[in-house]
């Protein structure tokens, strides 16, 4: 994609967010021929489908041309080229905040209890299908974008003006979940695609209590990084936050690396709140997790993931498959030249 002078700016299209020329960095140090590739227009895509790169290590969701979107991912499949992250049914899966949770209801995992309205759509207290207190976000979007202070509802008024606040300010539906009032975590999942199995990377996201007396993750806490995180110490909660991360990365679907936010119920209870299968490749939450839970530096958790990308074998035009690549170790001894095309 096009530069941005502003990182922190919000692209839809982008699910991950990279440092580009230290990710560059990282990877030449032991591949052969790591390029960047900048994308403005479809011939740009063609072109780059053209030199069949092993491994595109990219965070764009879709482009936009001529008034179309193309998925990224999904060209990458049709021309038998392999990438990071998760395809683009996956991608859809978490997206939609309600349909991951009801994804998550038919696979028995927990998740608080919800339903999707709009401004107008339940005009009474009495049509209101769960009990206060309430948790109302958008439907759709991630950095906790229309997350406030005002988004624990204890009344019917509190309700409807943040449900309206959200069609204002988000231009989306609002779901409104059972609100969860014990700790919260995000467990990374990082996949070993030569087996298949999952590693869960717990940590607990402590917020100071708002102006309220709630400790939510809300969009400024989030942007000023004014949160703190924690390793999970307690090896039992750990496993069952591992457990249920794992689970539901399997039921949406996901591939190479994710992030499973999970929040406590009153009675200590976990529950799965949402998913983010591209998620931020930079020093935030999935970075973390590899850090306290695996001593995991930013250079090794690059090249795991580039070790995941190519790992996988993917059918080529013309029947053949592209051969599963040895583990990143293997490579460095045996010098191997592998090709990374990265954005």
């Amino acid at each position: 994609m096009p530069y941005l002078t502003d990182i922190t700016a919000n692209r839809k299209n982008v699910g991950i967010e990279l440092d580009v020329p230290a990710v560059q960095e990282i990877l030449s140090g032991y591949y052969h021929d790591v390029s960047i590739t900048q994308i403005n227009t479809q011939k740009d895509l063609e072109l780059l489908a053209a030199r069949r790169p092993d491994l595109v290590f990219s965070g764009v969701k879709y482009f936009n041309f001529g008034g179309q979107d193309l998925w990224l991912n999904d060209f990458l499949d049709l021309h038998g080229i392999a990438y990071i992250a998760s395809g683009k049914a996956a991608l859809d899966n978490e997206h939609d905040k309600a349909r991951a949770k009801r994804i998550m209801q038919q696979a028995n995992i927990a998740t608080a209890r919800y339903f999707q309205t709009a401004p107008g759509e339940h005009p009474t207290a009495a049509s209101v299908p769960i009990a206060f207190p309430l948790f109302v976000k958008p439907v759709t979007g991630g950095d906790s974008r229309g997350v406030d202070a005002n988004s624990v509802v204890h009344d019917f008024e509190s309700f409807r003006r943040k449900v309206l606040d959200i069609h204002e300010t988000q231009n989306s539906r609002a779901l409104v979940e059972t609100y969860l009032s014990g700790r919260e975590y995000s467990v990374g999942i990082l996949e070993d695609a030569t087996n298949g199995t999952l590693r869960a990377m717990p940590i607990e996201i402590i917020a100071a209590p708002n102006q309220n007396g709630d400790r939510i993750l809300d969009y400024d806490i989030k942007k000023q990084d004014a949160e703190t995180v924690e390793m999970v110490t307690d090896m039992a909660i750990h496993a069952r936050l591992g457990d249920l991360a794992k689970a539901a990365f399997r039921a949406l679907d996901g591939k190479s690396l994710g992030r499973i936010d999970i929040k406590m119920s009153h009675d200590n209870v976990p529950h799965f709140i949402e998913a983010n299968l591209m998620p931020g490749l930079r020093k935030g939450y999935f970075y973390r997790g590899c850090l306290l839970n695996l001593n995991m530096s930013y250079e090794e958790m690059i090249l795991k993931i580039a070790e995941n990308g190519l790992a996988v074998s993917v059918p080529r035009p013309g029947g053949y498959e592209t051969e599963t690549s040895e583990p990143v170790i293997a490579a460095r001894k045996m010098n191997a030249e592998m090709f990374v095309d990265g954005f």
